[in-house]
């Protein structure tokens, strides 16, 4: 695997081929040559590798479905990498910040809050991540 596209699935055996690295310098080739700014070019690139990496091994069962469910909702596919890359930033900004109350599994969370991710949501409620904390 040469080159990255985030608006077609990369095949998942090239992709887990590359190393963790190689996949973020194929990320950040593909922001280059396309002259998209960003404020932490590095950040988001392993962003979208870990995305990437959920849907290529299924792990969470729910990243595969979630960018599916995003995809056909009409979202394009490099905007639905964001979308769940986004519920993923927020996850770990919770970790980091303590938030999270004690015995709460985590990825269990993460894993929830992909299953109720949808195309309406991320187009009205980018910002708005409790939307996915509802039971």
């Amino acid at each position: 695997m040469t080159e990255y596209d985030p608006r077609r699935d990369p095949d998942p055996d090239q992709w887990l081929e590359l190393d963790e690295q190689e996949r973020i310098a194929l990320v950040m080739q593909y922001h280059r040559k396309r002259k998209i700014k960003l404020p932490n070019r590095r950040l988001h690139a392993a962003m979208h590798v870990i995305v990437e990496n959920q849907v290529a091994t299924n792990q969470p069962p729910t990243a595969r479905p979630a960018l599916r469910r995003l995809v056909k909702g009409g979202i394009n596919r490099h905007e639905a990498v964001h979308a769940i890359g986004s519920v993923l930033s927020s996850t770990i900004y919770s970790l980091l910040k303590g938030t999270q109350p004690p015995g709460e599994d985590s990825n269990a969370k993460y894993a929830a809050r992909l299953e109720r991710l949808d195309a309406d949501w991320w187009l009205n409620h980018q910002n708005d991540f409790a939307v996915l904390d509802r039971s």
